[in-house]
């Protein structure tokens, strides 16, 4: 029998570790604060604003789970299953059925969502774009595969493909937060700018008229 071997502690110590936790704080704040804003239209864009909503949380929770280590208490508990179930000599097979399915179910949910999302403005399809990278690559992760993780720990210019991965997913999400909330604060002063001016020409038509009707009242 195989023991569960897992301890709680925190997953990544390293500086790059709290960069990437402390970019999925802020991709999941910025998330909700789009989702917020497009709220506040008067006719909310309930479709899309629910999409942000659902990518703060999940950003949320994937930095919580990378922080207390989770993924590799999900990997203890597969090696135990494995043992157990006498199969742990062929978990390489396994391993790659595994990510197969992980990167055929992100492409399709990428695809699916982007079709869902068809009429949003474009940094909102990018964000979802980059949240479904985000989510293959912490799924692929999780398997534990030897090959990808010998890679991932591999560094470019001291920097770590796992950071560089997962920390670009991320800031691409968060610069099309960043985008979106700015597309929206334009388009709302273009349209209160807009309504502003129907008013004024609407107050200058009612004056005009008002004049007219005085003149004629006045000549005998």
């Amino acid at each position: 029998m195989t023991h569960f071997n897992w301890t709680p502690g925190i997953g990544d110590p390293t500086i790059g570790g709290w960069v990437t936790v402390a970019l999925y704080l802020l991709a999941s704040g910025s998330c909700w604060i789009s989702a917020q804003k497009l709220g506040l239209e008067e006719v909310p864009r309930s479709n899309e604003r629910r999409a942000w909503r659902a990518m703060s949380v999940l950003l949320l929770v994937l930095g919580i789970i990378k922080q207390l280590n989770l993924l590799t208490a999900l990997t203890a508990a597969g090696r135990v299953l494995a043992r157990n179930q006498g199969w742990y000599e062929q978990r390489q097979f396994v391993q790659l059925v595994f990510i197969a399915v992980a990167a055929m179910t992100c492409l399709i949910a990428a695809i699916t969502l982007l079709l869902w999302a068809r009429n949003s403005p474009i940094p909102t399809r990018i964000a979802l774009m980059g949240t479904s990278v985000v989510l293959g690559f912490v799924l692929i992760r999780a398997v534990s595969f030897h090959q990808v993780d010998r890679f991932i720990g591999e560094r470019v210019l001291s920097l770590r493909w796992n950071w560089i991965l997962e920390m670009s997913g991320i800031s691409l999400v968060l610069f099309a937060s960043q985008w979106r909330q700015v597309v929206h604060s334009i388009s709302r002063s273009v349209h209160v700018k807009i309504a502003r001016e129907a008013m004024d020409r609407g107050r200058a038509a009612l004056t005009r008229r008002g004049g007219v009707a005085l003149v004629h009242r006045a000549t005998p």
